[in-house]
C-alpha cells in the first residue's frame, strides 16, 4: 500500500480487504459494544465523577475518528499494484537506502509508503513527509534535498531502490 499522491492510496487486495474488515468491525460489532459500556456507565449515576463513562467516551471518539480515517483512505484507494519503477527511480512502495550528506557509512533504509503500511519489520516514511517528497522521482546514485524542520535543508544520495516485497 503506497501513496502517490494526496488523493489516491495504492493497496494491494490484501490490504485493502483487511482495512475493510477494520471498518465493518468498528461502525458493526465495536460500535454496539462501546455504546453498551457508555450505557451501562450511565446507569452507575453521576457522570462527573464516573471515570467508566469518561473513559468510554473516549474509546468511542478514538474509534470513531478511525472509521472517518478508514472510510477516506477507502474512498480514495486505488486497488491492484503501486506503480514499480524498474529504472531504479524512487517511488511509493519501494524500499528506499539513502547516505546522509554523502558520508556512505551513514545510511538509512526505509519504505516510502502510508502510514498504514508501517509494519516493525522497516521502518516507514509517507510520501508526503519531508524525507519521502525530497526522494521521491530521483534515481539511484543521484542527490537529492530535503527540508529538515528547522527549515534548513540536508543533503542525501539514493544508494538503492527496490520494489518491496514485504
Amino acid at each position: 500500500m503506497t501513496q502517490t499522491s494526496e488523493n489516491v492510496t495504492w493497496l494491494t487486495q490484501e490490504a485493502y480487504n483487511k482495512l475493510k474488515d477494520e471498518l465493518a468491525h468498528l461502525t458493526g460489532p465495536a460500535r454496539t459494544e462501546i455504546a453498551a459500556k457508555i450505557a451501562a456507565a450511565r446507569e452507575e449515576g453521576d457522570l462527573r465523577e464516573n471515570g467508566g463513562y469518561h473513559a468510554a467516551k473516549e474509546e468511542q471518539g478514538k474509534q470513531e475518528l478511525r472509521v472517518r480515517q478508514l472510510t477516506q483512505l477507502l474512498e480514495n484507494a486505488q486497488v491492484g499494484e503501486a506503480p514499480r519503477s524498474a529504472d531504479g527511480t524512487v517511488a511509493p512502495g519501494m524500499v528506499v537506502t539513502i547516505a546522509f550528506d554523502g558520508d556512505e557509512d551513514d545510511t538509512l533504509e526505509f519504505l516510502l509508503a502510508s502510514r498504514e503500511y508501517a509494519s516493525a519489520d522497516i521502518e516507514t516514511y509517507s510520501p508526503q513527509s519531508p524525507l519521502g517528497s525530497g526522494v521521491i522521482g530521483h534515481k539511484v546514485g543521484e542527490d537529492a534535498e530535503y527540508e529538515l524542520p528547522n527549515g534548513k535543508k540536508a543533503a542525501v544520495r539514493i544508494l538503492k531502490a527496490e520494489p518491496y516485497n514485504g
